[in-house]
């Protein structure tokens, strides 16, 4: 699975993304996952298969989801789980969104 992160200047979800990659490694699952500037989501366009958005920017959702389409399913990170920088519960998240892996 490839898991977008998105929040204002990709830099606040830097930390959640190294700790989803380590706990996608001791689950034995290898996703791309990686935060980006919320400027650059159209750029990216067909390269991931979920974006999340830091909870920061939820004031954008509703634009994201009309930018995205059907491309992929776009929510908002669930605040604890950012806060805590809970890592497998955000790709439990994500996981829910696609489906599955």
């Amino acid at each position: 699975m490839r898991i977008m992160l998105a929040c204002a200047m990709g830099m606040s979800t830097s930390i959640l993304v190294q700790r989803m990659q380590e706990a996608a490694a001791a689950q034995g699952k290898h996703y791309k996952i990686w935060a980006a500037d919320q400027s650059s989501i159209e750029s990216e366009l067909g390269n991931f298969d979920v974006v999340l958005l830091g909870p920061q920017v939820r004031h954008i959702l509703r634009k994201v989801r009309a930018v995205v389409g059907d491309v992929a399913p776009v929510e908002v990170i669930d605040a604890r789980a950012y806060g805590r920088g809970d890592g497998a519960t955000v790709i439990a998240q994500a996981e829910s969104l696609t489906g599955g892996e």
